[in-house]
């Protein structure tokens, strides 16, 4: 029998044959926190007496969730990040480096790895066929102590993926809408892995998204497989070296297979508090928001800046609805600044935040008042996310949110000329 991209990966970094359901100990390729779960990461590592890293240079720390550091405490614990930076050796990230997730599938993940972060959203790095996958703290502290981790084996579940989007349609919205099919916990640690024709339509920008987001229906991983599409982007980043070619056997087995077709697809909202509880940008035509958030992991790629750029482009936000843009690394933001995306939004009214997660999850830089409504790029929309529970947050593709950015409600991008 053949094996799944999730048993494939397994397998190689394992002392055996590893097969769903099957409980193994694999070596980790990168591990890596950021400033809210390091913290603690690192206090674990203490208490447990470790006294050196399992390998420094496959180990990171990440400045990017409070960055810069709005209060004491939190300041007090970059601090310590950055002492335990010093006595390892590890990789830092300062504050401005960028968001975790990002950085990651730009510098550090390749296919074929296994990597674990502190951050449910380490799925992010699977859109380059890594077995990639978010851990609680202490777990983390083992992997950097030891290299290496135990696994149960996840169970796949194919998306076939067929056709290709539509303008005004994008990543974003197929998993929004898979997300609304199969439910919040439709893939609990299952293996969501992404195939078929359809895949050669996605670019790397829309497998990180789609990716980023299987956890929000429970995936322990969203995996793509290692092709032409992803040997360019590696190439494009400096890093063709770490490219090699990885899919799944034809003859795997999954637990169930889906089909969707990218010409079907609609622009679509998530609407508070759950991911599932989506329509269509057109149902929820009408509903006023405040705030319109453009960044995080999910969508604040150069790819999805130039997208809200042209949309809103010689246009100004609606006055009673900011716009806030928080580019996802410097990468990201010099190119923007280059392509003249910066230019088009700042004059469209937006507000520019350093390279890194920003309003996301409402620490700082942001937070909503009472009884306001965000259109986020994000991918959670929790009761309190984004710092305040008396709020209301929608999450949507950059078209949608720039385009309900001018209309001052949320609205189809399509119908934006």
């Amino acid at each position: 029998m053949g094996k799944t991209l999730a048993e494939k990966i397994l397998t190689q970094k394992s002392a055996g044959d590893a097969c769903a359901g099957d409980i193994i100990i694999s070596r980790v390729d990168l591990a890596f926190v950021q400033d809210t779960t390091g913290p603690l990461t690192v206090r674990q590592f203490q208490a447990g007496k470790f006294k050196r890293l399992a390998n420094p240079k496959k180990t990171a720390l990440f400045f990017d969730h409070a960055a810069p550091s709005p209060n004491r405490q939190l300041s007090n614990d970059h601090q310590l990040l950055r002492q335990f930076a010093q006595d390892t050796g590890c990789l830092k990230y300062d504050v401005g480096s960028g968001v975790c997730h990002q950085v990651v599938a730009e510098a550090l993940a390749k296919p074929g790895d296994v990597v674990i972060g502190a951050d449910s959203h380490t799925v992010t790095a699977g859109a380059l066929g890594s077995f990639a996958t978010g851990m609680g703290s202490s777990d983390v502290a083992i992997v950097f102590a030891l290299g290496k981790t135990w696994l149960r084996v996840p169970e796949s579940i194919k998306i076939n993926i067929r056709g290709k989007l539509r303008p005004g349609v994008s990543a974003k919205d197929l998993v929004l809408q898979l997300i609304g099919a199969i439910g919040a916990d439709g893939a609990t640690y299952k293996a969501l892995e992404f195939g078929d024709s359809g895949l050669a339509n996605l670019t790397m920008s829309d497998r990180f998204t789609v990716a980023n987001m299987a956890v929000e229906a429970g995936a322990k991983v969203g995996l793509f497989p290692s092709d032409s599409i992803t040997e360019a982007y590696l190439k494009a980043q400096g890093r063709g070296k770490d490219f090699q070619p990885l899919s799944a056997d034809k003859d795997a087995s999954y637990e169930k297979e889906i089909n969707i077709d990218l010409g079907r697809l609609e622009p679509m909202v998530a609407k508070p508090h759950q991911v599932d509880n989506v329509a269509t940008a057109k149902e929820l035509k009408g509903t006023r928001i405040q705030q319109v958030f453009i960044g995080t992991c999910t969508n604040g790629r150069l790819e999805d800046l130039a997208v809200a750029a042209n949309i809103v482009k010689g246009k100004k936000r609606h006055p009673d609805t900011r716009l806030v843009v928080a580019p996802a690394s410097p990468k990201v933001l010099l190119g923007a600044i280059a392509a003249g995306y910066i230019k088009a939004l700042v004059e469209a009214g937006a507000v520019i935040l350093p390279p890194g997660c920003g309003a996301c999850l409402g620490l700082h830089q942001g937070v909503l008042a009472d009884g306001e409504s965000c259109l986020s790029t994000a991918n959670r929309n929790f009761k309190g996310r984004m710092g305040n529970p008396e709020a209301f947050i929608y999450l949507g593709s950059p078209a949608t949110a720039a385009a309900s950015a001018i209309a001052g409600e949320i609205t189809d991008p399509r119908e934006v000329r």
